[in-house]
């Protein structure tokens, strides 16, 4: 599926010879009604586009899914323009900026609200323990060459079109360990990035990813980690800084968290024996 052109707005631009009238992009962002079972379940700010993939990566990180054959059909808006992957997609003719997941039996219900802007994607959150989901430490997972990690980044940015229309968009990027990249979504929520590529794992059969790197823009921020964990991705490599319980859960589950990459240098806060020398 092409991914979709950022909007397109006159404005006003100040320069040292005065005002001028441009064309300028910005980053698109609208709201995504989420339901499950035809009953509404969240609210989520995202830029839209792979909304199938982003659907079944939030509710796979929340564990109301934990396997793909759960899943009896998605109904999306027509104009989503999303593919048929391993279950039905319906599209809905009527409805737009929606998605309803319908199950086998009825999923897990959630211990915490599900609404989320595209800044935050545990926002719904009241209590520490009610973001202790129960995951198993991630698997050993390949060893990785040290030096493959501030190339990802860049590997990351030259593939972020919408990116550089607009510079208003994270981008996540699932890599093998030898730096092949294997899929990468952009939005304005780093966390609803994270969601699109660990919902499209999850439609080719490829979750837990065990022996694959997961590189981000911007920080590393809990919601990220857990995402991470959830998908059984062993490595996680961040642009920016981690967060005291971005690091607190990273060592907790035994994933390799790395930030601030730079060119020549990056800082590593959890399991860094998965990295060569």
């Amino acid at each position: 599926m092409p991914r979709p052109e950022a909007p397109r707005v006159a404005i006003q631009r100040w320069t040292a010879g005065g005002w001028t009238e441009v064309p300028d992009q910005v980053a698109a962002e609208e709201p995504l009604q989420l339901n499950l079972d035809g009953e509404p379940l969240s609210i989520v700010m995202r830029t839209p586009g792979h909304d199938l993939e982003l659907a079944l990566g939030l509710l796979w990180a929340e564990q109301v899914i934990t396997d793909l054959a759960q899943v009896v059909r998605i109904r999306i808006s027509a104009e989503a323009g999303e593919e048929e992957g391993a279950v039905a997609v319906v599209a809905d003719l009527v409805e737009s900026n929606e998605v309803d997941v319908h199950l086998r039996s009825a999923g897990r219900c959630p211990q915490r609200s599900f609404l989320s802007s595209s800044a935050c994607g545990v926002c719904g959150a009241t209590t520490l323990e009610s973001l202790a989901l129960d995951f198993p430490p991630v698997a050993p997972g390949p060893a990785v060459d040290a030096a493959l990690l501030p190339e990802l980044v860049e590997r990351l940015r030259a593939q972020q079109r919408v990116f550089e229309q607009t510079g208003g968009l994270h981008a996540a990027g699932l890599f093998s360990a030898d730096g092949t990249l294997e899929v990468l979504r952009e939005d304005v929520g780093r966390h609803n990035a994270v969601d699109k590529v660990v919902g499209r794992a999850l439609l080719d059969g490829r979750l837990p990813a065990s022996e694959s790197v997961l590189a981000v823009s911007g920080r590393a921020g809990y919601e990220v980690v857990q995402k991470a964990v959830a998908a059984g991705i062993p490595v996680l490599a961040a642009v920016g800084a981690p967060s005291s319980l971005a690091v607190a859960t990273a060592r907790r589950f035994d994933l390799t968290l790395a930030g601030f990459l730079k060119k020549d240098r990056f800082n590593v806060y959890s399991a860094p024996e998965r990295l060569q020398r």
